[in-house]
């Protein structure tokens, strides 16, 4: 390495050194308390199991259908405190992982797919502001960024076959000279901006504003509670915990990257360990020098891509591009914590924003997205239509998971609606193989993808194979 280069390696490691290894959102002195384990026998209509958003939406989204419907909701630990309160708080429309996802995937549903993920963001917004959510939810659009000329060409040619498909209403094309004016890199080629298509939120506060209206409207959560054995008793269904059991006609899972109770809907998802990292909050000085004045999120092109962000405080969340799956599927707590990626994750912010070299980070940490082969969600029954599940949300959850709600709820109750009539809702993806195969598939494409990246994105044999196949690996 060149002396130059060491000397800005050393300064990149140099701003983590008071990071700490613990999720910013987490780290908040409003942080609600923990309801009570439960003790003893519960019974009720709906058990939820899940106090991450899918959990919390589907409890909110029943008490809301019909108030005197008995509700509970268990959480194995705090609500909140996996996915749903670590992620980078982009609250998107879309309900496939992006529109050209699900053009590929469902070409004769996306308009139908488009409308749903719009109004379900809607009814986001009106429910945060319905319950008085306090979490810094603003509807500012997310841009993506082009940083090669290849990636330029390809969003010009992809907001041109928008337009063509009658898909890009409030999609703008931005050249150089127009995203820089937005916010200023000298990385940045051209842009697409999605103007309404996604909201910016404080996910951890999200969450914790989501159980307040749970229990408000009379739901009985019960935190560090988890759910041990699923089974039939009766007409409904029986759930053990540690300290007791609950007895309900229904119940909903959205335990997503953990185990899920029903042991064949394990191989549909694998565990990607994500990461990120928070500035300190920037001076006006240094929020000048980038612009960034609309707050837009941004994610860059790249196969292994990079999302940021600003903080109600005026941090930059910077997050992405490593997508770690360690060999068998583990979901560990000592892999929350990379120092490796968190130096690399450094150096790229330093290269996208040098006019903000001094600038330190506070917070490093990272947590599990549960991944499926397809990208986005997918459902399901058992028990003869007894219990219901929503899983494999890959890292586009906190806006998906509320329509996912909906459709267990639908499933539930039996009914056809227009969520359930979707292919996308009646058709499952592809499971993961077992090991030793999933880790070495999964390797093997994410080699694949770097080496895209770093060759005008051509993609090679096997990257084509797995498009074929419809499969994929992502963060």
């Amino acid at each position: 390495m060149a002396p130059s280069a060491m000397s800005r390696q050393a300064d990149w490691t140099r701003s983590l050194s008071e990071a700490q290894p613990v999720p910013y959102w987490l780290e908040d002195p409003g942080k609600p308390h923990p309801e009570p384990a439960l003790t003893g026998a519960d019974t009720c209509d709906l058990l939820v199991v899940g106090g991450g958003y899918s959990g919390l939406w589907t409890a909110l989204n029943a008490k809301e259908r019909d108030p005197g419907r008995e509700v509970v909701l268990l959480e194995g630990r705090e609500v909140g405190w996996a996915a749903s309160g670590r992620n980078g708080g982009f609250c998107a429309a879309s309900l496939t992982h992006g529109l050209p996802n699900g053009l590929a995937r469902w070409p004769g549903e996306i308009h139908r797919l488009e409308e749903l993920g719009r109004r379900n963001l809607d009814d986001i917004e009106a429910a945060v502001a319905r319950h008085g959510m306090d979490c810094d939810f603003e509807r500012t659009g997310e841009i993506d960024v082009a940083t090669e000329p290849y990636q330029a060409r390809e969003l010009r040619d992809w907001h041109q076959e928008l337009e063509r498909k009658g898909l890009a209403d409030g999609i703008a094309f931005l050249d150089a000279d127009a995203l820089r004016a937005q916010v200023n890199s000298p990385t940045f080629e051209a842009g697409l901006w999605d103007r309404r298509g996604v909201a910016m939120v404080n996910p951890a506060k999200l969450a914790w504003g989501l159980k307040q209206a749970c229990l408000a409207l009379g739901v009985r959560v019960y935190e560090h509670t988890p759910a041990l054995e699923l089974k039939p008793h009766g007409a409904g269904m029986a759930v053990r915990t540690p300290y007791g059991s609950v007895r309900a006609r229904r119940v909903a899972l959205g335990t997503n990257i953990f185990p899920n109770l029903l042991k064949r809907v394990r191989a549909y998802t694998v565990p990607v360990y994500d990461y990120a990292l928070m500035t300190e909050p920037l001076t006006a000085e240094q929020l000048g020098a980038i612009g960034w004045k609309n707050r837009q999120g941004l994610g860059d092109s790249a196969n292994q891509f990079h999302y940021f962000r600003l903080s109600a405080d005026n941090r930059i969340l910077w997050g992405g591009y490593d997508a770690i799956h360690h060999y068998g599927g583990r979901v560990r707590a000592e892999y929350d914590d990379r120092p490796e990626t968190y130096a690399k994750l450094a150096g790229h912010f330093f290269t996208c924003f040098p006019q903000l070299e001094g600038v330190r980070f506070t917070h490093a940490w990272g947590g599990a997205i549960d991944t499926c082969s397809r990208f986005s969600a997918f459902f399901g029954t058992a028990h003869q239509g007894r219990v219901a599940y929503a899983a494999g949300y890959t890292g586009l959850g906190v806006g998906a998971t509320r329509f996912g709600a909906d459709v267990m709820l639908d499933l539930l109750a039996g009914e056809e609606t227009e969520r359930t009539r979707l292919e996308m809702v009646r058709k499952k993806p592809l499971p993961f193989p077992p090991e030793p195969f999933a880790w070495t598939g999964i390797a093997l494409t994410k080699w694949s993808l770097a080496r895209a990246d770093a060759h005008g994105g051509r993609r090679n044999l096997w990257l084509r194979a797995m498009d074929r196949m419809g499969l994929g690996f992502d963060s």
